[in-house]
């Protein structure tokens, strides 16, 4: 699968005609006689071919005047791929119109966190995505109002705002043109009460994350919960809860593995930030990654091919913050994980945002680099040269000379990570795979990969595996979880 596969007209049918539901995102199928849009594996009985175009994105749907699909909702599909495997331009724009940006800071603030002028911007996102940054933005606010109207009880008014709609007629506009109803016509479709019975959580909702299975939450929620900060994170009653610092307030995440979705509550301070808090908690848990195309180039290593059959469809757990990552990283940095989670515990006490947590034992927000600039490096129980580390990292994220988020270029933020003191390849590149998202980012220094390859027979010195890791590009940081996994350490068990 490639950029660009729906001008790849043969493979697109027979994804449709096969209903096959590893394209959902990849593409979408415009009907010409009917003018509805779907994803490849809509139920209905497929148009012929002849009727058929294909377009990149539903926004490009929408553009050419296609309405989406009440049966298949291709609005909800799950993202593509591409914007989480690459580090260029247009999927660096993506992950930022994915976080809102578009809605808070226009098209100008989008290009200049990229760096490009907003001609520049638009001009590559209309060439591979067939809509511009604006169109974009505005096939995901009706999809947020859709979400809105469906499961919640709320009035259309704040519906209208809180999905990022400048006026309630643009948002009665948009939601009649994208799906052929009117808001009020799309919530009287539901069962009777199944938009108003969500939760007995004032400001919280439930809604279903989609992805692309398999799934095995086994490391994923392992990972999350083995290395959880108390009153940050925890695991509660099945679900992996955190709280949330969001743009326009704060928010408290609970994240629950089902067979076919991830079942998510979100209570947010303000309900502007639901786009933004469904995009982290997608990126948290790599909701968005093709396990097919991974598993696959990973079993062509005779020695890789075993751990993949027996447990497919590994993600890598990722982060809803990428400097608070950064910060926990230096924290772990040669000691274990249950005193990490203790040095990161006592920042979050003595400088974290407290909050209320009605349903568990979530106490604050993470502190966010200028909090921990005030650290007084005396206080941290760590050797000098990591206090000169941490104090180092913070002062860089906090002051702006160094900035990790979605839009980071990851080269241009391995560089600039490898320049502070007391950071080596492993932190590096630990940050590049779990906060940047980089799926090739590879641990060859790593005890416990270096142990597992040594089982399986893999070389298990740092070049030697290296060299071997190569035919796993550009899926490494996919290994590197498999690898992981033939260790007992708790990471890699969902908790009971």
């Amino acid at each position: 699968m490639q950029t660009g596969m729906h001008l790849d007209r043969e493979r697109c049918v027979r994804a449709v005609r096969s209903k096959d539901a590893r394209f959902d995102g990849w593409f979408f199928t415009a009907v010409l006689t009917t003018r509805i849009y779907c994803r490849p594996s809509c139920p209905v009985v497929p148009p012929k071919p002849e009727n058929m175009t294909f377009h990149p994105s539903a926004a490009a749907c929408q553009q050419a005047g296609f309405r989406a699909c009440k049966r298949c909702r291709p609005d909800t599909s799950p993202g593509s791929p591409e914007w989480n495997q690459r580090a260029d331009l247009v999927a660096r724009a993506m992950r930022l119109v994915a976080d809102g940006v578009v809605d808070r800071e226009g098209v100008p603030g989008l290009a200049a966190r990229l760096g490009y002028s907003t001609r520049q911007i638009e001009r590559q996102l209309l060439a591979e995505l067939g809509a511009g940054p604006l169109a974009l933005a505005r096939a995901q606010r009706a999809q947020t109002a859709r979400l809105l109207i469906e499961t919640t009880p709320l009035p259309m008014a704040q519906i209208a705002f809180a999905a990022g709609f400048s006026s309630i007629r643009t948002f009665n506009d948009t939601v009649r043109e994208v799906f052929a109803l009117s808001p009020s016509d799309l919530r009287a479709r539901l069962p009777k009460n199944r938009a108003a019975a969500t939760t007995g959580t004032p400001g919280t909702l439930a809604l279903r994350l989609p992805f692309r299975a398999p799934l095995n939450p086994d490391n994923l929620f392992g990972h999350l919960a083995a290395t959880a900060v108390p009153g940050v994170e925890e695991w509660r009653d099945g679900a992996y809860r955190r709280t949330l610092r969001l743009p326009y307030g704060h928010g408290i995440a609970a994240l629950s593995p089902r067979p076919d979705h991830i079942a998510c509550r979100l209570t947010l301070s303000d309900p502007r930030d639901l786009t933004v808090a469904i995009s982290r908690c997608r990126r948290l848990l790599d909701l968005d990654a093709d396990p097919v195309a991974v598993d696959d180039l990973l079993r062509t290593d005779p020695l890789l091919a075993p751990l993949v059959d027996k447990a497919p469809g590994r993600r890598v757990p990722r982060t809803v913050d990428e400097a608070e990552f950064a910060v926990r990283a230096v924290l772990g940095q040669q000691v274990s994980t249950a005193a990490a989670r203790t040095h990161a515990a006592r920042l979050v006490t003595a400088y974290g945002t407290p909050l209320d947590d009605p349903e568990g034992d979530l106490t604050h927000l993470f502190p966010s680099p200028g909090q921990l600039a005030d650290v007084d490096p005396a206080s941290l129980a760590m050797p000098r040269t990591r206090r000169t580390t941490f104090t180092t990292l913070v002062g860089r994220l906090a002051d702006g000379t160094l900035h990790l988020g979605v839009e980071s270029d990851w080269a241009e933020a391995r560089a600039r990570l490898l320049d502070l003191p007391g950071f080596g390849p492993w932190t590096t590149d630990v940050i590049a795979m779990r906060a940047l998202g980089d799926p090739d980012a590879f641990l060859p220094t790593d005890l416990g990969i270096r142990r597992a390859a040594g089982e399986l027979g893999l070389p298990s010195t740092p070049a030697a595996l290296t060299a071997r890791a190569e035919s796993w590009r550009p899926w490494r940081a996919y290994a590197v979880q498999y690898l992981w996994a033939t260790d007992s350490h708790p990471i890699n068990f969902l908790p009971v």
